[in-house]
């Protein structure tokens, strides 16, 4: 039987269902378990933990709003990581962790071979624990790192601590999807974090809905879309100061670069056919170098 999902919202627990969650872990049946906004006894939690370290099958763990409420559940979460080799993607998503909290976790994170996606949004962080989550981004393909991480809603992180962010993700050879929603960066963060998408090369999907941005900050993204190459796809910038008119442009931008992207893709799609072709039939190699048909193919790809 393949994996499947526990998904269970905003309610208290029994020890029986507790169980059954357990039993279902360590039979290797549970891919996605969420208890988001659940209640749960310390003795089921670190229960739950357990069942989370044995499971070979659990590739998505969905703890979102509070479960991870206290130090020592931040102890026996990080001691199950440690543990588990199957987990893609960690939600802590409003769980007061603080900076002294993802000190006890990132050991886990740090060394953990399958974790991607990391949300540690509303989690009361500060510029110490952007430290930490620095280092999981490593540059040039060190080692395995983060593709998408959500820091949203965390008001403690002063410029310097964004700063530090925007320098790793310059340097990241893996990240793809980037939500810093719901901070109070202001134009002198955006304007670092442009220079960071602008040198980075995997960058994708940047939200920055909320974050106190002006037509300032607006103009210098405009100008890193208009004038560098880069792979971003998506900027939000919704309920900022930004007039529609700026927005509207930065958004043109980059779907024109997504069709060039698309068009080249087709392009090269073509070309290899085409190269294939040429190498097992002779006859076709002859009839696509004097007639012009490859130049005319290559014209036509929760919280």
């Amino acid at each position: 039987m393949l994996p499947g999902s526990i998904q269970i919202s905003g309610e208290t627990l029994s020890g029986a269902e507790i169980r059954d969650i357990c039993e279902s872990l360590r039979e290797n049946s549970v891919r996605l378990l969420s208890l988001r906004g659940c209640q749960l006894s310390e003795r089921d939690f670190g229960h739950v933990c357990r069942g989370v370290a044995e499971s070979r099958s659990l590739a998505q763990l969905n703890l979102n709003l509070g479960i991870v409420s206290n130090i020592n559940r931040v102890k026996q979460l990080a001691e199950a990581l440690k543990t588990n080799r199957s987990v893609q993607s960690l939600f802590l998503h409003g769980s007061p962790l603080t900076d002294a909290g993802l000190a006890l976790l990132n050991p886990a994170l740090s060394i953990h071979p399958s974790l991607v996606a990391l949300d540690l949004g509303d989690c009361m962080l500060g510029d110490e624990g952007i430290n930490l989550i620095c280092g999981l981004l490593p540059p040039d393909g060190a080692k395995s790192g983060l593709k998408e991480l959500t820091l949203s809603a965390n008001p403690g992180v002063t410029s310097k601590g964004w700063g530090r962010l925007a320098i790793a993700v310059a340097h990241s050879s893996q990240l793809r999807v980037l939500n810093l929603d719901y901070n109070p960066l202001g134009d002198q963060v955006a304007g670092m974090l442009a220079v960071a998408v602008a040198s980075s090369r995997t960058l994708e999907v940047l939200d920055l809905e909320g974050t106190g941005l002006t037509n300032q900050s607006a103009q210098t993204l405009l100008d890193m879309v208009e004038n560098y190459p880069t792979a971003l796809r998506t900027l939000i910038l919704a309920e900022n100061n930004i007039s529609p008119e700026l927005q509207q442009q930065i958004s043109d931008l980059l779907s024109e670069g997504e069709e060039e992207e698309e068009t080249e893709a087709r392009e090269v799609t073509a070309r290899e056919k085409n190269s294939w072709i040429c190498q097992n039939n002779p006859s076709s190699q002859m009839v696509l170098m004097t007639s012009g048909l490859g130049d005319s193919l290559l014209a036509e790809t929760e919280m």
